[in-house]
C-alpha cells in the first residue's frame, strides 16, 4: 500500500500544512452553520446512531473529497481531519452538551 498523506511525504511543507488545516476548520464550521443546535452524545457517547456521531462520519468523508478537490490532490491525514473537525466542534455556537452526557468527573454530571 502506498502511502498518499501529503504530510507524510512532504512533511517540512509546513506552510502548506497549515494552510490546509484552516481551510478545513473553515469547511467545518461552514458545514455546521447548515444544521439546527446539535446535541453532544447523550448518556452513551459510543452511541453510533447518535447525531452527533452520523455527521461526523459523514463529514470526514466529504472534507477528505473538499480537500482533494479544492487543494489538487492534497490529502489530509485522519489526524488532520479530526483535529480540524474537533476545534471546529469548540468554536462553533451549534454544539449543545446533555446534563448527563457520559462524563462523570465533570462537576455538573
Amino acid at each position: 500500500m502506498a502511502i498518499r498523506y501529503n504530510l507524510w511525504l512532504d512533511p517540512d511543507n509546513v506552510a502548506q500544512h497549515r494552510a490546509v488545516e484552516a481551510d478545513l476548520e473553515r469547511y467545518f464550521m461552514e458545514r455546521f452553520a447548515d444544521y439546527p443546535h446539535i446535541r453532544l452524545f447523550g448518556a452513551d457517547p459510543y452511541d453510533y446512531d447518535a447525531p452527533f456521531n452520523r455527521l461526523y462520519d459523514v463529514l470526514m468523508a466529504r472534507a477528505n473529497e473538499y480537500c482533494e478537490r479544492q487543494w489538487r490532490g492534497y490529502v489530509p491525514t485522519p489526524e488532520q481531519l479530526n483535529r480540524t473537525f474537533f476545534r471546529a466542534v469548540g468554536r462553533s455556537n451549534k454544539f449543545v452538551r446533555d446534563r448527563n452526557d457520559g462524563d462523570s468527573d465533570r462537576p455538573d454530571a
